[in-house]
């Protein structure tokens, strides 16, 4: 743990979590809670197809990729709490304003600004966690931040589904409104400014490029970050199809929010058992053995789709398993991603949040769009990014697996400095 007594008067161990927590669910908020409505959003609309219906999603997750290029920079050179409450501020009014989209058209504009102001809880969450923690602390903290804003995708769907028991998706965007405003105030009243004087970078264009390469030209870090983009596409893709999956396929019907909070379910156990056994174990052999295996539970499901329909059960199984190592490989992924990278903690988020997001949307995209009411492209995307996110893990540690650092070798203090 760095140096904190400054930091730490303000909110306790617990309340942080919980508010960077908060601030992180805001952007799984506008992804889950949609889930059931995407049908209704379409007829509404004039969208037939099931496919083109996950652009809201999307057009969500690109404007939330691109625009924390921008804040990286910027949350760097003025600190977290100002930037965080613009971003907030936009996301409250485009959350509103969906509210009104007379066409898909705009609804998808609309959402695309939304992303943009949601970007600033990503990167400034990440940058006020690393502030604070490194090494293994940071991965527990991560962890366990993950899990408690994983109770709002296990929840966000039944939200969502309730909503629409009793009105139209209109009124989605308004409980995302309230719920913003509830979060930004609590911030506002509780959350200190983490970023050492010290750290604050010029917002000039010469001092943002050397930022930019710091990033890029650590290779340990940027191809951690790499892996994690590969992780979150993988996820994504299934949860862009999970509505046709247990829906089109399985047949739960108005049950698929109880199906999508068991799956979250697993992963916030995971981030709990993460943040016990990664002190002991290290992030590097906890998110190494977890991607294998991911890659091997994919390639079961895989080999089951292609000979037939999968069993429920058996799927649910194996998809059991592949969330809890999800969730164990790609929080220490991205502790991994920013440990070396403490002095340009905001652009680090920032390049990574980009990297993550933006390609993890386009690839979940892709595999979402292939949906053709089997099992089978979702399968395949698990094994082929699982693939290529132990590339990426190999290229980052020269080859080798299940290592320890030099730089937890040597203490933590060695962050510190």
């Amino acid at each position: 743990m760095t140096n904190q007594s400054h930091l730490t008067r303000t909110l306790s161990g617990v309340e942080f979590i919980g508010l960077m927590a908060a601030l992180m669910a805001l952007n799984s908020l506008a992804i889950d809670v949609m889930l059931p409505a995407l049908p209704a959003m379409g007829d509404a609309l004039g969208v037939a197809s099931d496919n083109e219906r996950q652009l809201v999603i999307s057009a969500y997750m690109v404007g939330f990729g691109i625009a924390q290029l921008f804040f990286g920079p910027i949350t760097d050179r003025f600190g977290r709490r100002a930037p965080l409450f613009v971003g907030m501020v936009i996301y409250i009014i485009c959350a509103f304003a969906a509210t009104f989209a007379p066409t898909f058209g705009l609804l998808l504009a609309v959402r695309f600004a939304q992303g943009v102001g949601a970007a600033a809880t990503r990167v400034i969450a990440m940058s006020v966690i690393r502030d604070r923690y490194s090494g293994r602390e940071m991965a527990s903290i991560m962890s366990l931040t993950f899990m408690v804003f994983m109770a709002l995708p296990i929840l966000a769907p039944g939200i969502g589904q309730v909503i629409l028991f009793v009105g139209t998706w209109h009124y989605i965007f308004l409980f995302m409104t309230g719920l913003a405003i509830v979060i930004m105030v609590w911030a506002f009243f509780r959350m200190p400014e983490t970023l050492h004087p010290e750290y604050r970078r010029e917002l000039k264009l010469s001092v943002i490029t050397d930022g930019f390469r710091l990033v890029f030209g650590n290779r340990l870090a940027i191809f951690y970050g790499i892996a994690g983009m590969f992780f979150f596409g993988s996820n994504m893709g299934f949860i862009i199809s999970s509505q046709q999956i247990f829906v089109d396929i399985y047949k739960f019907g108005d049950w698929f929010p109880v199906a999508f909070a068991a799956v979250a379910s697993l992963m916030a156990v995971a981030n709990f058992v993460n943040s016990r056994i990664v002190k002991q174990y290290g992030q590097r052999r906890v998110s190494h053995s977890a991607t294998l295996v991911y890659i091997a539970c994919g390639a079961v499901l895989l080999a089951l789709s292609l000979r037939g329909q999968v069993d429920f059960w058996a799927f649910f199984s194996i998809l059991a398993i592949m969330q809890f190592a999800f969730a164990c490989a790609s929080s220490n992924v991205n502790s991994l991603a920013m440990e070396p990278l403490g002095q340009v903690a905001g652009t680090a988020a920032a390049v990574f949040g980009f990297l993550q997001t933006v390609g993890g949307a386009v690839l979940g995209t892709l595999i979402g769009q292939q949906f053709n009411g089997t099992l089978t492209p979702n399968s395949a995307g698990f094994v082929v990014m699982g693939l290529l996110v132990l590339a990426c893990i190999l290229i980052a540690e020269s080859g080798k697996l299940f290592g320890v650092s030099k730089e937890y070798q040597q203490g933590s203090a060695a962050f510190a400095e």
